[in-house]
């Protein structure tokens, strides 16, 4: 495996294949794309896949790209993770549709802002509502890949236990990536025996499972648009500079 710093080449669409597909939840599903001229990506960045009908009618979404770049025996794969959105265009074509070895357009990577870099040195808070776990995951899978030892901490905001996108990995991952901290809010229902209701998130659990402002952690938030707002607010409330929140913000669109 390697991080694959992207070359500077011209982003354009490629041919990839599906080779492998995992369920993560009721309604999330990892898709691992093999991409035979896949240029490399960092931690953050997303891609655009591109379906074509029979009579010519196209859709494109872009999705994050989960984790490391992967040498296969046909070539580079990545991985996307996909939410089944209801009466979307896309996503349910993907989780119920897309057989192994069906092809899609891929145009990537794309991004520049909201990436991780594993020689960056500051600690970092990751903060994840839904699926906005997926680039978030990307950094936390290449910081172990890298050997990088700066301390994360994870705070994901989820409806129900259930909807938990790479959960058990996270257990995995807390056991065993050594300054990797993980911590849940659950807005709709609590596992068994959790200490406390179900509450959107709020300054309590910034408060708490983040970092303090004079450390100077990057911050990186990722989720819907009310999630990204309200948190980036409660960040820059307890004195964060904005210039060390970065945000990406996802719409209903599938």
């Amino acid at each position: 495996m390697a991080t694959g710093t992207p070359a500077r080449t011209p982003i354009r669409w490629q041919v990839g294949r599906l080779v492998q597909r995992r369920v993560e939840t009721p309604s999330a599903q990892t898709l691992v794309l093999e991409v035979p001229d896949w240029s490399g990506h960092l931690p953050g960045q997303h891609v655009d896949l591109r379906l074509t009908s029979s009579d010519g009618y196209q859709a494109a979404r872009s999705y994050s790209v989960a984790g490391p770049v992967v040498d296969g025996p046909g070539g580079p794969r990545i991985e996307v993770t996909v939410q089944r959105v209801p009466d979307g265009e896309v996503s349910p074509y993907l989780t119920d549709t897309y057989r192994e070895g069906d092809p899609v357009e891929v145009r990537g990577p794309l991004g520049g802002w909201f990436i991780w870099r594993p020689e960056e040195t500051a600690p970092v808070q990751l903060l994840a509502g839904g699926s906005g776990i997926v680039p978030l995951m990307a950094m936390i899978r290449a910081r172990r890949l890298v050997g990088n030892r700066v301390p994360f901490r994870l705070l994901y905001s989820v409806r129900t236990p259930t909807d938990v996108i790479y959960a058990d990995e996270l257990r995995r991952r807390v056991r065993d990536d050594f300054g990797l901290d993980v911590a849940y809010v659950y807005t709709r229902e609590v596992p068994e025996g959790w200490r406390g209701e179900p509450h959107r998130i709020g300054l309590a659990d910034v408060n708490t499972h983040g970092w303090p402002p004079d450390l100077e952690p990057l911050t990186y938030v990722c989720g819907p648009t009310g999630f990204v707002e309200t948190v980036a607010d409660l960040l820059v409330g307890l004195g964060h500079p904005s210039r060390r929140v970065k945000t990406e913000r996802f719409g209903p669109t599938g």
